[in-house]
């Protein structure tokens, strides 16, 4: 679930270090197993906790690409358009283990790194976490607001 403005932003109404869209994402086992059918990912790793184990997880993670797809999500939806998202980058910095319970949830917050306001375009920076750690790093998008 996504919280962002529905409009297209203005470039001018933005200012470095605000927080312009915010998300919650719960991740199930079930949701794993539908993006494996999704994306064609079917390692194991991502819905058996014994094969996780076995190649030395603490257990069942959640697809990378899955994470960095959520993690874009409000910057998607604050934008007004996906084409409006020029770039996007991430580094994965530790994994979002899915409790076979509980299931997981990722968090993102989205806010202003920098305006470079003569070519129009704005760099939103994300923090995204799972289980109070930061799960993506350097995470940022660049939005074309002209």
């Amino acid at each position: 679930m996504t919280q962002a403005a529905a409009a297209t932003p203005a470039l001018d109404s933005l200012t470095v270090g605000q927080i312009v869209a915010t998300g919650l994402f719960p991740l199930t086992r079930d949701s794993l197993v539908r993006y494996a059918g999704a994306s064609g990912d079917f390692n194991a790793i991502h819905y058996r906790d014994d094969v996780a184990v076995s190649v030395g997880l603490p257990g069942v993670l959640a697809h990378g690409m899955l994470t960095m797809g959520l993690a874009v999500q409000p910057v998607v939806d604050w934008a007004g358009d996906p084409v409006r998202v020029v770039d996007y980058q991430v580094r994965f910095t530790r994994p979002v283990l899915v409790d076979p319970a509980l299931g997981a949830v990722v968090s993102v917050v989205a806010k202003v790194g920098r305006i470079e306001a003569d070519a129009g375009i704005v760099r939103i920076d994300l923090t995204v976490t799972s289980n109070d750690q930061t799960v993506l790093g350097k995470a940022q998008a660049r939005v074309s607001l002209a």
